[in-house]
């Protein structure tokens, strides 16, 4: 058994990387499970010199030049998950009719889900609800998820990323998404800081959980204008830990998924992105 510093050496804690009980069922390249949280509206030096933020550039892959595509938040999103803007330029209730990584997951028998704060469920397509946005959620923007019953029954309400912890069940591809107080729409970077820390560190502590995991850290966009710079963090137990200063974009984390899976790709920009560089044990 191999001892490792992670992020919880960071905040004064050894972890014992043991043998995982909870394996997603099929083994990608670097990973055989992912799981985005995404930010909102936040400068680059802003996120980084949060606490869990830092710890978690400290522990993984830092990327230090990563930006966004646009401004508002919704093309980010649309972006990320289906490898190009598809016309999205500004928030709107948007049913676009391409497809996203959602279908070439599924092409290869890999598993999904959206895990979003404050869902109503029942495939809910209203613009909002509470603290719920649609616009932050790219999935219910895609015609043949939100018309599908049985595909739109992958976005659910986020209290059940706990429940399929605890039942080892979590999907190969885990879309988190905040509701706009803790993804800091509606506060600031260090509630949405706090908030992280306290729902995400136990998993990241936890050795059974974080084996063949990785926890991809964004934001949809800066605090506005500029290069759009923002805060991407990859922490996992394949990850080797330090700054990366390529230039990515939110298409380089797309990619990554479809070359860790060898799932092919979309056809648009993600086909040509630069990819994440090595940063594996």
């Amino acid at each position: 058994m191999t001892t490792k510093r992670n992020l919880l050496a960071t905040l004064g804690l050894i972890v014992i990387w043991g043998t995982n009980l909870n394996a997603a069922p099929s083994t990608g390249k670097y990973f055989d499970r992912a799981i985005f949280v995404l930010f909102e509206n936040t400068n680059y030096e802003d996120a980084a010199r949060q606490p869990f933020f830092k710890a978690l550039n400290d522990s993984g892959a830092h990327l230090s030049k990563l930006t966004a595509l646009t401004h508002p938040s919704q093309g980010n999103y649309i972006a990320l998950t289906s490898g190009s803007l598809n016309g999205v330029s500004g928030d709107g209730k948007f049913d676009l009719n391409v497809d996203s990584i959602a279908d070439l997951l599924e092409a290869k028998n890999l598993t999904w889900k959206v895990y979003a704060e404050g869902f109503p469920g029942n495939c809910f397509k209203g613009a909002s609800s509470g603290l719920y946005a649609r616009k932050h959620n790219p999935f219910m923007s895609y015609l043949n998820i939100n018309s599908n019953p049985s595909r739109c029954a992958n976005i659910v309400e986020a209290s059940q990323f706990d429940r399929d912890a605890a039942n080892e069940t979590l999907p190969n591809y885990v879309f988190y998404i905040p509701n706009n107080k803790n993804s800091g729409h509606d506060t600031n970077v260090a509630y949405a800081d706090k908030w992280y820390g306290q729902k995400f560190s136990r998993y990241v502590s936890d050795p059974n959980f974080m084996n063949n995991t990785v926890l991809i850290s964004t934001f949809d966009e800066n605090g506005g204008g500029g290069k759009n710079q923002i805060y991407t963090s990859i922490v996992g137990p394949t990850v080797k830990p330090g700054v990366y200063g390529e230039s990515l974009t939110l298409y380089s984390l797309l990619r990554l998924i479809e070359l860790n899976w060898n799932l092919g790709n979309l056809g648009k920009q993600d086909a040509t992105a630069n990819p994440v560089p090595n940063i594996w044990q």
